[in-house]
């Protein structure tokens, strides 16, 4: 019998071997490692475990990341103490293995628990490590990176109601991926990012680098009583001159009065959906909005009285009408397919623009996001932080495309669209860089690899769009705490 077998796919045959064979001696000597240090079965999970899959579905919100074709970790490790967590890094680095670490799983892209570069990898799941320790004297609190941002917030509300944090509006997403990214939120504009509130953080790891295990955050003064309203507009409600309105007043009003808007096609138009938060009551927010903002029409009642911590379960939308005690049972978010991309406004759009991308939206099926910056956003110095993006934005927008049919051509469809807006939008956003949020990732900005070498300047790319001026900062500080590039993941990956 003979075979015709072409060069080259004598030499893929050759390769998938050795891969296959690197793969299962590195998830060998892992697991021997791993098991020097650790006793317990209950915390290591791997594809011939029953509990494997339930575990790694439990928390991926992007359904377009949960196929079977999607590489899968060759361990699961969700670590109950502080030493886990170094063991496993420890081990990670002997067997030559990478981590992704977990702790809400709502990455965009799926970066804490698959590899788009097909090495192998392991999850390091943080899910058991969630305490949250408070001290209302000094208005500070200790939580851990696995815990939500709805644990966090109703721990603190059950220590005093006039304490609070600034978190973002969904309310499952992990402490650990939020602060690591800035964190924009509800009260930004009074107290600034999440982020911009840590004042020192634990680490544990091996090696040369680490895994943020726990945060000390300051918390922030919230008055007893809140108000918040939602109203909606079509087209045909003039709604487009109140979305210009807003562009104008929504950065500058009271720090106090968050507004956001969301624009969704709906039944062969565009609806505008104000949602608002006011740091105080009902009728100091009536005199407010009649002052700065009248077009909307805003009555009293669509005034909705409540407490801060009720608010936060409002503002989550998936759980409005629920009660408070719905934050610490860990509800996650509705999963979907979906695919995410952001910009930043510095100059009003103007009005014959908004109707043009109204009709771009409604083409694509596209939702949009607007959220406000100004007040304390604005007040930061852009080097302070990572997160660049201070004085001058207007707003961010995030571009939302969800769809439900599964398959390859349904994503390449939704995708497609999404790209198609975000192009058609390059004139009105900002430039040089064209900026955008890392919490919101996007991949079709630009990756790294830990197999492949990507210098400073290919990397800069995607750094300064997330980062500005600050991007080379961080790979100084990259390649001074994490010089053989273990913690690669998808930031930084300098050669």
């Amino acid at each position: 019998m003979k075979f015709n077998i072409s060069n080259c796919e004598l030499v893929s045959f050759f390769l998938t071997l050795v891969l296959c064979f690197f793969i299962s001696t590195s998830s060998n000597e892992f697991l021997d490692c791993l098991s020097q240090t650790i006793s317990s079965d209950d915390i290591v999970f791997t594809p011939n475990d029953t509990s494997y899959s339930p575990l790694l579905q439990s928390t991926i919100q992007n359904l377009r990341f949960n196929t079977t074709t999607t590489p899968k970790p060759l361990a699961i490790i969700t670590p109950l103490s502080y030493s886990h967590v170094q063991s496993t890094v420890i081990c990670g680095v002997k067997s030559r293995l990478n981590i992704r670490t977990r702790s809400g799983g709502h990455d965009y892209e799926g970066l804490s628990y698959t590899s788009f570069d097909q090495d192998p990898f392991i999850v390091l799941d943080l899910n058991q490590l969630r305490s949250v320790s408070i001290d209302s004297q000094a208005k500070t609190a200790w939580v851990e990176s696995g815990a939500t941002l709805g644990e966090l917030s109703y721990y603190v509300s059950q220590k005093s109601n006039l304490l609070g944090f600034p978190t973002g509006e969904c309310t499952s997403v992990g402490v650990g991926g939020q602060l690591t990214g800035g964190g924009y939120g509800t009260m930004a504009r009074k107290y600034g990012l999440s982020a911009d509130n840590v004042i020192d953080a634990l680490v544990g790891g091996g090696a040369s680098f680490g895994v943020v295990l726990s945060w000390k955050i300051n918390l922030v003064y919230v008055p007893p009583v809140v108000t918040v309203f939602s109203l909606s507009k079509t087209l045909d409600e003039d709604a487009t001159r109140l979305v210009y309105k807003w562009q104008q007043i929504a950065h500058n009003i009271t720090e106090d009065l968050f507004i956001n808007l969301l624009i969704t096609p709906v039944n062969s138009t565009m609806q505008v959906t104000i949602n608002s938060l006011f740091l105080g009551k009902a009728d100091e927010l009536m005199k407010i909005v009649s002052d700065g903002f009248p077009e909307l029409g805003l009555l009293d009642k669509y005034c909705i009285e409540m407490s801060w911590i009720e608010s936060v379960v409002y503002f989550s939308l998936y759980l409005r009408g629920q009660s408070v005690d719905a934050l610490k049972e860990r509800r996650p978010w509705p999963k979907d397919y979906y695919k995410f991309k952001s910009d930043y406004v510095k100059k009003p759009i103007p009005e014959e623009a908004l109707a043009e991308i109204w009709k771009w939206c409604l083409e694509a099926n596209l939702i949009l996001g607007m959220e406000p910056h100004g007040g304390k956003m604005g007040e930061i110095d852009e080097t302070a932080t990572p997160y660049p993006h201070r004085e001058g934005n207007l707003y961010i927008i995030q571009y939302i495309m969800r769809w439900d049919d599964e398959g390859f051509n349904a994503t390449e469809k939704r995708v497609a669209a999404i790209r198609r807006v975000y192009e058609k939008m390059t004139p009105y956003v900002s430039k040089n860089p064209r900026e955008a949020y890392v919490n919101f990732r996007d991949l079709d900005l630009g990756t790294s690899c830990n197999a492949c070498s990507t210098s400073y300047e290919q990397s800069l790319i995607w750094g300064r769009k997330y980062f500005k001026g600050n991007f080379k900062r961080l790979a100084m500080v990259k390649g001074v705490v994490d010089p053989t590039n273990f913690f690669w993941s998808y930031l930084i990956r300098i050669s």
